[in-house]
């Protein structure tokens, strides 16, 4: 089912749910009810409850978001190292540079056809993909430099070696939900609490008030959508990109 239809859905479910509660609550009503005589005290309650989970549902957006960001930084960092890897060893000898490119390429090509999507399905990195980038490893560390210059290019392509590794070991840390259970589950009850304090405010069944109601519930579900949709980086709805290592690696598209 496509992610907007369940956002939509959600926060239809939200509204209507809402206005039914809304209107059974109306109809069950004491004739002698006030709906202007609500304690002060409940108003109060309920704006503090209101602000308290607002400022929640903020601080989770924003640790999601963060999350998601980091995870396109590793991206982006993996990408580059690999790059810088594959146009440095331009100095050394022919047979050892397409050597180490076409390992490289070959790499690349495993992420974005193949462990990419192991990432999407399962949360996890390929086995195959750990192996590829240790045979770039030894790849470099076993090429012994036969002259000045092919030293001076030995020790960066082993630092650019071990940023791409951190950079890969950082990306399968960041696979799957970042949001642990105990927080979905206080921001879920949070929701519940908050558009329940709005049936203590003993709203009428006027039609502005039913639309303000609908929107309000509609807006939690809303927010809590996006939070789910951000909880996995590279999974749901605004994912983290593949595009650099498209950007640098053109070939590994086919």
């Amino acid at each position: 089912m496509p992610e907007w239809l369940v956002l939509t859905l959600a926060m239809l479910a939200a509204c209507a749910v809402v206005v039914v509660i809304t209107l059974v609550r109306h109809r069950t009503a004491p004739e002698d009810e006030d709906p202007s005589e609500t304690p002060d005290v409940i108003e109060y309650m309920t704006m503090w409850i209101g602000v308290v989970y607002a400022i929640v549902l903020g601080l989770a957006i924003a640790g999601v978001w963060e999350a998601r960001s980091a995870a396109q930084d590793h991206v982006q960092a993996e990408a580059v190292a690999l790059h810088e890897v594959s146009e440095r060893v331009r100095v050394y000898p022919a047979d050892v540079r397409d050597r180490i490119r076409d390992d490289v390429n070959a790499y690349v090509g495993h992420v974005v056809t193949t462990e990419w999507k192991s990432m999407m399905d399962h949360g996890t990195v390929t086995d195959r993909g750990t192996e590829m980038l240790q045979r770039i490893r030894e790849d470099v560390t076993d090429y012994e430099p036969r002259n000045d210059f092919e030293a001076q290019a030995y020790q960066p392509l082993l630092d650019q070696v071990t940023a791409a590794d951190q950079a890969r070991n950082a990306r399968a840390n960041s696979t799957g939900d970042t949001m642990p259970g105990v927080v979905w589950f206080g921001l879920l009850a949070g929701g519940v609490v908050t558009i329940g304090m709005v049936f203590a405010l003993q709203i009428r069944r006027t039609a502005r008030e039913l639309i303000l109601a609908g929107l309000f519930s509609a807006l939690i579900a809303f927010l809590l959508f996006l939070i789910w949709d951000f909880d996995d980086p590279y999974s749901r709805g605004v994912t983290a990109s593949m595009e650099p290592f498209l950007a640098l690696f053109p070939q590994s598209k086919g």
